[in-house]
């Protein structure tokens, strides 16, 4: 009896978890693709495949939920840059990154890119929540660009590593603002050759 009990308290968790996670996925990608205040709770459950009552199983406010997305976007888009840096020689990592970030798909995919240049210009008007859930992710992206480095810990480092994320966010926001492709794409290449004057 305490078994069957145990095995259908497990199953429910387990349900739950699933459904938790298909909510998180629906909202990174919503917060991405139509911003914070154009991210509501009834078309991110319907996105999920849930229904709108079952929002209050998973988190106490709507915030709770953009923060919580913030925090998946931002862990995701980590995620990847951490690949690009793994798949070639640690001279080549800073450079390969930079290239993956600034390349003509990143632009075009706003949706399942970087969130930090698709809602920079939001943040300043976000809850504590959100801002700081997504504050946490900027500072691990900023650490990340850092360990690339050569002279990683040394006095300078870190002051380079806010320049090429800050070219990078900003250079890849205007590359989306634009409606001229070729501008979007000298953009793009003027960011990468003021970083690597030889190498692009």
């Amino acid at each position: 009896m305490i078994i069957m009990r145990s095995a259908k308290t497990n199953i429910r968790s387990a349900a739950k978890e699933a459904s938790h996670e298909r909510i998180l996925q629906a909202a990174a990608r919503a917060i991405r693709r139509s911003g914070y205040d154009g991210t509501g709770v009834a078309d991110i459950m319907k996105e999920a495949g849930l229904t709108h009552g079952a929002f209050y199983a998973h988190f106490e406010s709507r915030e709770a939920m953009l923060a919580a997305a913030a925090d998946r976007a931002g862990a995701e888009a980590n995620a990847v840059a951490a690949k690009v840096i793994a798949a070639v020689p640690p001279e080549q990592s800073l450079q390969a990154l930079m290239q993956t970030y600034l390349s003509k798909e990143h632009v075009a995919n706003i949706e399942t890119g970087c969130p930090v240049s698709a809602l920079g210009s939001e943040m300043p008007r976000q809850s504590p929540e959100v801002r700081r859930a997504a504050t946490r992710r900027i500072k691990e992206m900023i650490d990340l660009v850092a360990r690339q480095s050569p002279d990683w810990g040394q006095p300078g480092c870190h002051e380079r590593a806010l320049v090429t994320v800050a070219t990078m966010v900003g250079t890849l926001m205007l590359a989306r603002a634009v409606d001229d492709p070729a501008l979007s794409e000298s953009l793009c290449s003027a960011a990468l050759k003021s970083q690597f004057p030889s190498g692009t």
